[in-house]
């Protein structure tokens, strides 16, 4: 069954305990959750604090996806304050090895994230050891942007590497993929669905999430 990880980067903070309840009634499995730190990416949104404050209000597993320089120095803060899965990028990270096995001896689930113009090869070493791949399908930074056409061969060729090796890895794609595209884009393979804009900024949140849940499940 494809997941769908709603991004609260497109919520409005002014109601968020109702926008999360709207998407855990819509049936979403994860809430995303979009850390930046103004320098990895040109973008500063939430920290250790916001992902305390959400476990507090819903149930759902917490995905967080960091986008951060020297994430190691601050993701078993994210653990204790409740991330449940937790994605580092592979991109500059000198020691990607070393910290995937720490977030794992953490008990989360512990995954790598690809900007969209990294090439899959940057996996050789570590794909025997994560629980997810989340690959970029815009730049990170900024919401609502378009889904970048040739993630489509990336997703495919990544699913391909998975199977061939017999791994239970899934696949996460992030961004651009709405209630239009969400089938072609998971039929190459993906396992697991963030949407934040095209749920979010949506006059019914619920019915978004419910939706793409049907439409995968058609497929």
């Amino acid at each position: 069954m494809v997941k769908i990880a709603p991004s609260i980067l497109s919520a409005d903070f002014s109601n968020l305990r109702e926008e999360i309840a709207k998407v855990e009634k819509g049936g979403a499995h994860l809430l995303h959750i979009d850390v930046m730190d103004g320098h990895f990416v040109p973008n500063i949104t939430f920290g250790p604090l916001i992902v305390g404050a959400l476990n507090r209000i819903t149930e759902l597993p917490l995905d967080v996806h960091l986008m951060i320089e020297n994430p190691h120095q601050y993701f078993t803060q994210f653990i204790q304050e409740g991330a449940d899965w937790v994605s580092i990028h592979c991109e500059g990270n000198r020691h990607l090895n070393r910290d995937i096995i720490c977030l794992k001896e953490q008990g989360v689930k512990a995954g790598v994230v690809l900007n969209p113009a990294t090439p899959l090869s940057s996996l050789d070493y570590i794909l025997d050891y994560v629980d997810f791949i989340l690959l970029m399908s815009v730049n990170p930074g900024f919401e609502g942007q378009k889904f970048i056409e040739n993630l489509k061969n990336k997703i495919r060729s990544l699913r391909e590497i998975i199977d061939k090796k017999g791994l239970r890895v899934e696949i996460e794609v992030d961004g651009g993929i709405d209630v239009d595209n969400i089938q072609e884009i998971v039929s190459y393979g993906v396992d697991i669905v963030v949407a934040g804009s095209s749920v979010f900024h949506h006059r019914d949140p619920e019915w978004v999430v419910r939706e793409m849940i049907k439409r995968c499940s058609q497929m």
